[in-house]
């Protein structure tokens, strides 16, 4: 009702109405309960799919797997298993919770692998000194779906503030590598977290869609570049991303930043590519 056109929405786990008794490897199944619910509820039937929680590393994985299966009332389509684990925490409003290494992990690895196997996606959420690890996690897992989101969030807050440029350079190297694994598609969207230290969430008042694209269009013009925009989706990551501005002002800005796309390639980045990974009606 804002003046965008939302068809359909994926709703990606965040550690919401977990199941607080009984088994703890079935947790966080109370949160596929959870949506599952409000979607069918809901007249418009926004909620077209649930990317869920689990444990990877679980020699129980496909038991869980098949939990949120039936918990999900057909909307279940994959997992995110964070791979963020922060260098310096005390710095981070939202500090990621894995352990060091977890990419390499053999029993991680082997759950991620169980996921294409079951034609599941696997997403992650991680921070731009991780790109690397993730790569070799693509390479390792190629018949796997993964889903980057948030750009692999390139920090600038701590040790990391006033260094976006220098940044930059590593981050767009590091994407282009990413992009050559054919199983890898890119979620646009998610650098406004205070963590990305733009500045915004302490801002006397939130930035315009022009001031978004100024600071950050070079971010998504370079993966759109690399990934092609058949393999690039937008992400509004809300509503993380309202602590430096309104989701209306993130879809406009989005769709300002590509008006020199075709039409095929806007509707890709919008809509077609997120219908096709997540199986959207």
């Amino acid at each position: 009702g804002d003046g965008h056109l939302i068809e359909r929405t994926v709703f990606v786990e965040c550690h919401a109405a977990y199941r607080t008794s009984g088994d703890p490897e079935l947790a966080p199944v109370g949160e596929t309960e959870f949506v599952a619910g409000e979607a069918q509820r809901d007249p418009s039937h926004l909620i077209g799919a649930i990317v869920a929680n689990a444990d990877l590393r679980s020699s129980r994985l496909d038991e869980v797997l098949d939990a949120h299966e039936q918990a999900g009332r057909g909307l279940f389509r994959g997992i995110r298993h964070a791979l963020s684990s922060p260098l310096y925490p005390e710095t981070l409003r939202i500090p990621g919770r894995a352990p060091a290494g977890l990419a390499h992990d053999p029993a991680f690895r082997a759950g991620v692998r169980r996921l294409g196997e079951r034609g599941l996606t696997y997403d992650t959420w991680h921070y731009h000194h991780q790109n690397r690890e993730f790569l070799d996690l693509a390479r390792a897992v190629p018949d796997t779906t993964m889903v980057l989101d948030h750009f692999g969030t390139p920090l600038g807050v701590g040790p990391f503030a006033g260094r976006h440029d220098e940044i930059f350079e590593q981050w767009r190297g590091d994407i282009a590598d990413i992009a050559r694994c054919p199983n890898v598609v890119a979620k646009l969207g998610g650098l406004a977290m205070p963590d990305n230290g733009f500045g915004w969430d302490a801002a006397a008042r939130p930035p315009t869609s022009d001031e978004f694209i100024a600071v950050q269009s070079r971010y998504y013009l370079h993966t759109i570049e690399c990934f092609g925009p058949d393999r690039c989706m937008f992400e509004s990551n809300f509503p993380v991303d309202r602590f430096s501005l309104s989701y209306r002002t993130v879809w406009n800005a989005f769709k300002k930043l590509t008006v020199g796309f075709g039409a095929a390639e806007r509707d890709a980045m919008f809509a077609g590519t997120a219908r096709r990974i997540y199986r959207l009606d």
